[in-house]
Order: C-alpha cells, then sequence, then structure tokens
C-alpha cells in the first residue's frame, strides 16, 4: 500500500479505497502463478504488480463524463472518463508486464502439433 501511494501520488482521502485495491490486487496476483511459484519466489515484482494493479483500479474508478461548468468568469472542466481507461489500461499493462514471468499464461498461447 505505501508504495501504491507513493507511486501514484495517492491523497490521505483515497487511502480506504487504495486499501480495498490492494487487498484486491494481492487476491489476483496470488491466485494466478504458475506452478510452484510463490509470491515470494516474485521477490519485488510482487509488490510492483501489486502495487500498479491497485493504481489501475483507483484510476478506472475516477472516471467522470467529461463535465464543463462555468459561472461567470469561473469555468471548472473534469477530463472525460477516456483519459482515465487509458491510464487504468496502461497501469495494468505495467503490472502484468513486471509479473510475467510468474504468472500462468492468459489468452492465446502457441503450442507444437505433431504432424
Amino acid at each position: 500500500m505505501e508504495l501504491a501511494q507513493v507511486l501514484g501520488h495517492v491523497s490521505q482521502e483515497q487511502l480506504p479505497v487504495l486499501e480495498g485495491l490492494c487487498q484486491a490486487a494481492q487476491l489476483e496476483l496470488t491466485a494466478r502463478p504458475r506452478t510452484g511459484i510463490t509470491p515470494e519466489d516474485c521477490g519485488t515484482a510482487f509488490l510492483l504488480g501489486g502495487a500498479w494493479l491497485a493504481l489501475a483500479g483507483l484510476a478506472g474508478g475516477t472516471c467522470t463524463s467529461g463535465t464543463r461548468f462555468t459561472a461567470r468568469s469561473v469555468t471548472i472542466q473534469e477530463p472525460d472518463s477516456s483519459q482515465h481507461q487509458e491510464r487504468a489500461a496502461a497501469l495494468r499493462l505495467q503490472a502484468e508486464t513486471v509479473m510475467a514471468p510468474y504468472l500462468q499464461d492468459r489468452g492465446f498461447v502457441f503450442q507444437g502439433v505433431d504432424g
């Protein structure tokens, strides 16, 4: 959680949400190791991957509709949700990349065929 807080510049108000996301990231990563691999075998990659997964959840959860509000001479504009979704996807990719040597393959895998 401390690593995620530092990497993501997470505010104090977001800490309760980040804690839950860190717990979810830990559960996800411990459920996906290759046979015979433990979280301890991953070393710091486990912590870094978990932090990035938690930050991906935090980024994805802050989606807005891209609203704009003007009152007299002051305008407040929130970014649209696509920016948050792109950031969340990039953080998840970072987590998957750092943990790739330790996790089971997901998706398409080539396999040799006798013939």
